[in-house]
């Protein structure tokens, strides 16, 4: 055989091998299940996406680590605001999303449940609260509690446990989150025979004088306090009553959980505080003890909190649904919809994690699981 043809058949052979071993190789790469996530990274709700995010990157991390179902999470941010999360949304659609987490806060959630369930995405938000992000919408699932339950919880345990004997209100009326507990626990209350003497409103977080609704509720002569609230405006309250020498008893409920870790916060402003979590860091279970050492390891403790192990507890439950209806990277994402939707609620399907043991889901998407008090005593939570 003349040497230059040889020379010719012997490169394309070794090309051929080359290209087949890329093949192979690309070949071998494990398949992934493509979750989108959507919430605040910035803006003035940023400190509850992040720790959602994170939290749910801790569980993609530790699934992906025993082999068999692979996920990958790729998350959007949108500002906590509607048009950008659906803005989100659409990225995440022409990335290949097969299932969605998310959205982190109320409005945007709404405003995307409405595109997913159009869609049939299965969707499952670790902490918009309201009933208007499932109803209507079979696909949509809540890890966190609604706020119409929280607000009845909340007035069934301070009426439990005579924290006081007049009490007040104070809400964001521009907020559905903070509105829809508020309201919940007035109707209770009224229902339970407590006195309510005042509802006292302000119209958005990032007031910085609540001078005028605190001196309502101390004129009223309130011993207990209901703060549906979150933890920034919080934070500023509890100062303005210290300095105006009033201190009934402050009760919260979820969206306090975070005040701590606050920069520039006075932990002593919160010696006594109550509040309503599914989660306690400080708790000693195993699963707890784990999911802290991995958080903090990974992201310090500073965002350490109910929305982080909510968003841990959202990537499992999607796990377990997924292993129990044999989910693959190659299952479209409207057959993973039905299947998951199917397995949610049915009644056998019961998850435990960080935020509760035995939880499972309506019909409707809500969560079912017990409600957890904790006090602020030297500093740190101490469950009721």
């Amino acid at each position: 055989m003349n040497k230059k043809i040889f020379a010719i058949l012997v490169a394309a052979a070794m090309m051929l091998t080359c290209l087949a071993g890329c093949g192979n190789e690309k070949t071998d790469a494990p398949a992934v299940i493509k979750i989108g996530g959507i919430g605040p990274l910035t803006g003035s709700a940023a400190t509850y996406g992040i720790a959602t995010k994170q939290g749910a990157e801790i569980a993609v991390a530790e699934i992906n680590a025993k082999g068999g179902i692979q996920f990958e999470l790729n998350f959007q941010d949108d500002e906590a605001d509607g048009e950008k999360g659906v803005n989100a949304y659409n990225n995440l659609k022409d990335w290949g999303m097969q299932i969605l987490y998310g959205c982190t806060t109320t409005g945007s959630c709404v405003a995307v449940a409405g595109e997913s369930y159009s869609d049939r995405y299965f969707q499952l938000t670790p902490s918009a609260s309201s009933t208007d992000v499932t109803a209507g919408k079979d696909n949509v699932f809540q890890m966190c509690f609604t706020d119409p339950n929280q607000g009845i919880a909340a007035a069934d345990y301070v009426k439990a446990n005579g924290l006081g004997t007049k009490l007040a209100v104070l809400y964001n009326n521009s907020d559905a989150y903070s509105t829809g507990i508020a309201n919940a626990f007035v109707a209770r209350a009224k229902e339970l025979g407590m006195d309510i003497v005042a509802e006292v409103t302000f119209p958005d977080d990032t007031n910085t004088d609540y001078s005028t609704q605190l001196n309502q509720a101390k004129d009223a002569g309130a011993d207990m306090m209901f703060l549906p609230i979150y933890y920034t405006p919080a934070s500023l309250m509890l100062a303005q009553a210290k300095d105006m020498g009033y201190a009934p008893v402050f009760f919260g409920a979820d969206g306090m959980d975070g005040i701590l870790a606050l920069d520039g916060f006075d932990a002593s402003l919160a010696e006594g505080l109550m509040l309503m979590t599914p989660f306690n860091a400080t708790a000693t279970d195993e699963r707890t003890q784990n999911f802290v050492k991995a958080y903090s390891e990974k992201y310090g403790t500073d965002l350490l909190n109910q929305f982080a192990a909510d968003g841990y507890d959202c990537i499992y439950a999607i796990y377990e649904a997924c292993q129990k209806n044999g989910i693959t990277a190659e299952t479209k994402a409207t057959e993973i919809c039905e299947k998951l939707i199917a397995t949610f609620t049915s009644a056998d399907f019961k998850i435990d994690g960080l935020t509760g043991s035995g939880m499972g889901w309506t019909t409707a998407g809500e969560i079912s699981k017990t409600p957890m008090v904790v006090e602020i005593v030297n500093g740190a939570y101490v469950t009721k």
